[in-house]
């Protein structure tokens, strides 16, 4: 017997297109490609928690084929195309077509894209390519040629809090107050992993009860860029600790929202260094670093 998922963000990834909330026209798209058991080559592009890896494995679970997962932010290089992927495409199978989901394509490095390009062309008999990106432009434009694009975007809070309400807490069994639920959202939309991670966080006893923790350590880190001084990194970098978090995007968005309370008058110098940490967090290998950098920046940017 198979071990069901503990992981709520696993166990209610969604099944069925039907489960799969927002993006109708992507859904109907798709939907036709699993009637005819054959599909074009897609690239799905969108901010974190859309469901663009979701709608991957939807395809492959719902097609008579062989396919093959990769994570380009884990395998890069061109190394990776030449042995896996074309070792893929190249190999005999007894389904109709294979698939290749190449997810956060966008990591791939140049000459790795460069290779892909070709191989998709060599084999696009026989196999088709779902990648899987958030940053489109970062793919190089003979790739996106190829490729039929979608760019997948959040489903309104309303359908998140009804789904996160009738599918996962109703469904587990869990007590709540809309209004906790409301906050969770707040705080994590439009990424809808990190809604559902920190629902099953804060649920003890089959009862969810909202923690102010994640916006109070904000706070604290915006308190303490409001008057900066000697001490105010290593005061910061203990704010962080203290917080024992490893997701950092709340943070990033906090100070954004607040900028004004802290940087009025640097305002545009600050957004392009958030912006740099909001990109590099999703390819650094120890976030903490890449969020003590950022609150470094704008330290020296505050001490102009």
């Amino acid at each position: 017997m198979r071990k069901q998922h503990t992981l709520w963000i696993e166990q209610y990834r969604s099944k069925t297109l039907d489960q799969y909330i927002g993006n109708e026209e992507v859904k109907n798209r798709i939907s036709d490609c699993i009637t005819n058991n054959d599909i074009p080559h897609f690239i799905f592009a969108g901010t974190a928690g859309t469901g663009k890896t979701t709608l991957a494995k939807l395809i492959v679970n719902n097609l008579k084929c062989d396919y093959l997962y990769l994570n380009a932010s884990d395998e890069n290089g061109i190394d990776m195309i030449r042995e896996k992927v074309k070792g893929f495409a190249s190999s005999a199978s007894f389904n109709p077509i294979k698939i290749v989901i190449l997810d956060e394509a966008d990591f791939l490095t140049q000459p790795a894209q460069a290779a892909l390009r070709n191989i998709i062309e060599e084999y696009a008999l026989n196999t088709r390519f779902v990648l899987t990106c958030n940053y489109i432009e970062r793919l190089i434009e003979p790739l996106q040629s190829r490729c039929e694009i979608h760019k997948l975007v959040p489903p309104s809070k309303g359908e998140v809090a009804k789904h996160v309400c009738t599918n996962v807490l109703d469904n587990e069994g869990v007590s709540y107050d809309i209004k906790d639920v409301a906050q969770v959202i707040k705080q994590h939309y439009p990424d809808i992993r990190s809604i559902i991670k920190n629902l099953q966080a804060g649920t003890k006893d089959n009862k969810f009860t909202f923690t102010e923790a994640n916006i109070n350590w904000c706070n604290h880190i915006i308190t303490i860029l409001q008057k900066p001084d000697k001490n105010s990194w290593v005061n910061m970098r203990q704010v962080v600790l203290d917080a024992q978090v490893d997701d950092y995007q709340p943070l990033i968005e906090h100070l954004f929202e607040n900028i004004s309370v802290y940087g009025k008058g640097y305002e545009a110098e600050i957004t392009v260094e958030l912006d740099e940490a909001q990109w590099r967090s999703r390819a650094v290998p120890d976030k903490e670093i890449n969020i003590a950098a950022l609150l470094s920046k704008i330290l020296t940017i505050l001490k102009k």
